[in-house]
C-alpha cells in the first residue's frame, strides 16, 4: 500500500523492532477497490470514499471481491444501515462499533466466502463452524438513541 495510497495516519515501529516482524499501525486513503489484491490482517485500515448518491454501485464489487469477513459501516441513518447489511455478503456486518476482538465461546464470529476457515473463536457451538452465521450489531447509543429505554417492562 506503501506505493499505491494516500496516508491517512501511520506510527512508527522502536527502533529496536524496525528489523523484526512487526507492522505499526497504519491508515490508508485508497483511491478504489481494485487497489485491494488480497486480503491482508494487521493493523491496517484502508480507507474508500465515495458519494452516498453512488452506494448502490459500490456493494457489488465489495461482493465480487469474494472475501467477506467483517465489515463495519458507521452511519445514524437507519436506512442506510438496513440497505448495507441486507445485500453485502459478510459475516460479521459491525454498526457503529468495534469491528474487531470477539470473545471466545461468547461473542460469533463468522466469515464467508475466500475469508472462511476452520472456526476461528472456538467455543460451545464449535460444530456449528460448518454453518452460516450472520451477525448484524449495532450501537444504539452511537446511533443517537437512548439505550435505556430498552430495558423497561411493557
Amino acid at each position: 500500500m506503501d506505493g499505491e495510497a494516500g496516508w491517512i495516519a501511520r506510527q512508527w515501529l522502536p527502533v529496536d523492532c524496525i528489523k523484526g516482524t512487526r507492522f505499526a499501525p497504519r491508515a490508508y486513503d485508497i483511491p478504489n477497490l481494485a487497489t485491494l489484491k488480497r486480503e491482508v490482517f494487521g493493523a491496517a485500515l484502508r480507507v474508500i470514499r465515495w458519494p452516498a448518491s453512488e452506494l448502490d454501485p459500490i456493494i457489488n464489487p465489495i461482493n465480487a471481491t469474494g472475501y467477506g469477513l467483517t465489515l463495519g459501516i458507521h452511519s445514524r441513518i437507519d436506512e442506510t444501515v438496513q440497505k448495507i447489511s441486507k445485500r453485502v455478503r459478510v459475516g460479521n456486518c459491525c454498526v457503529n462499533r468495534n469491528q474487531i476482538g470477539a470473545v471466545v465461546g461468547v461473542q460469533p464470529f463468522g466469515d464467508e466466502g475466500l475469508s472462511a476457515t476452520v472456526s476461528k473463536a472456538d467455543g460451545p457451538h464449535d460444530p456449528l463452524r460448518f454453518t452460516t452465521e450472520l451477525t448484524l450489531t449495532i450501537n444504539t447509543a452511537a446511533a443517537g438513541g437512548k439505550a435505556t429505554l430498552l430495558t423497561l417492562d411493557d
